[in-house]
């Protein structure tokens, strides 16, 4: 396995935890900022590192869980498909924070979004969001799929291979891919490499795996960071080393 190369295009799928402070819910300046102002950086470029282009997936975790909709005898009081589509109306909320914030750090941005909102954002279509990608605008993609039962990592996995991209990035609280639960054991190793079999076959779970099965097929490789750490969302879409690469 082989490090990844400089890249052109990226395709970051974000956590919606990555807009507030570690164990808080919402969407907090202080957290939203840090996380934009990288992001334009790194679209932007500078004399040693050319700018890139930044397609971003949206999580809505800081927002909604579907788990917070089971009743007190163990069914859902809120049907899943429903609360599937919460989430995605989850993901614009964030994607409109992000939009906005990245307007005010210099980036220009396109906000489109698989759930039709011609009010609030553009419908996506992967014509349009190439289009943009080519004039050097970063895009913003919410909504998901537009479909339920399909997680944003496979959205993101989707979007990664549509829009060309060369790696998709995972932004979570974790820093890689684990051989256990390293907070159920302390024992547990990181990997820095992985392929997408033993990832399959040791149900590693970090990303969905129907994701991964979408990344195996097409070739794609994601790397998997922790988002929190100062500067690690540019560094990573510089291409540095975070976390685990999966190929």
């Amino acid at each position: 396995m082989s490090d990844i190369p400089r890249i052109r295009r990226v395709l970051l799928k974000i956590s919606g935890e990555a807009f507030c402070p570690a164990g808080e819910r919402g969407i907090i300046a202080s957290s939203l900022l840090p996380a934009a102002r990288q992001i334009a950086r790194a679209a932007k470029g500078d004399a040693t590192h050319p700018g890139i282009g930044i397609g971003i997936v949206m999580g809505g975790g800081n927002i909604l869980r579907g788990g917070q909709f089971v009743a007190q005898d163990g069914n859902q009081c809120v049907r899943i498909q429903t609360a599937h589509y919460m989430g995605m109306l989850a993901t614009m909320m964030n994607g409109l924070a992000l939009r906005d914030a990245l307007e005010y750090c210099g980036a220009e941005v396109r906000l489109l979004t698989a759930v039709r909102a011609d009010a609030i954002a553009e419908a996506y279509t992967p014509r349009r969001a190439q289009h943009y990608l080519e004039g050097g605008r970063i895009v913003v993609l919410a909504g998901g799929t537009g479909g339920p039962y399909v997680t944003t990592d496979t959205a993101a996995a989707m979007r990664a291979i549509e829009l060309e991209c060369d790696l998709l990035l995972k932004a979570t609280k974790v820093d890689g891919v684990y051989s256990d639960d390293p907070e159920k054991n302390p024992s547990a190793t990181r990997f820095e490499t992985i392929s997408y079999d033993e990832m399959l076959e040791r149900r590693l779970r970090i990303i969905d795996l129907e994701a991964t099965i979408k990344c195996r097929e097409h070739g794609m490789k994601f790397r998997i960071f922790n988002c929190r750490p100062e500067n690690a969302l540019l560094d990573a879409l510089r291409g540095k080393p975070l976390g685990t690469l999966v190929e």
